[in-house]
């Protein structure tokens, strides 16, 4: 590995906050072509929460070739009201790739819906008392040398 590789992945740990649409459309670009366990989502009714461990992938630093690196992260929602899966699979190794989230107003703002749209047309959907969305890198960075490629799947 060279030292420039090294250099990457120890460079700093993104975190991010969105508390509107514009703000969540940010977070999504930087969780596009996560993957996840079905097993590593989660809801807590009690303190309103919903959460996914990733594994992102560092679009900030995908250069035009490898080595590409993925990151361990939390992207933790707040003040949810409800949860609502569509094709999820459930086996232990299975394994989803986030393409994107989306928010649609409800109609009472700040209020609304967030739904994670998942490959293989998988979705979960939040209903919200706002936008309140942390995104957080908890682990050093890993080289990869697979870049996702959405061209090839058309």
């Amino acid at each position: 590995m060279t030292r420039g590789a090294v250099d990457q992945m120890e460079a700093s740990v993104l975190k991010l906050l969105a508390e509107d649409a514009e703000g969540l459309a940010i977070v999504a670009a930087a969780v596009q072509d996560a993957l996840v366990k079905p097993q590593d989502i989660k809801l807590d009714k009690r303190s309103r929460a919903f959460g996914l461990e990733i594994n992102r992938f560092q679009w900030e630093k995908a250069g035009a070739r490898p080595p590409f690196f993925r990151s361990r992260a939390v992207l933790a929602f707040s003040s949810v009201l409800g949860a609502k899966q569509q094709k999820m699979p459930k086996g232990v190794d299975d394994v989803l790739g986030l393409l994107d989230i989306r928010f649609v107003p409800g109609a009472e703002a700040p209020a609304g819906a967030v739904t994670l749209v998942f490959a293989n047309g998988a979705q979960v959907q939040l209903g919200v008392e706002c936008i309140d969305v942390t995104l957080m890198d908890t682990g050093t960075a890993w080289p990869t040398k697979r870049r996702p490629d959405h061209e090839k799947r058309k």
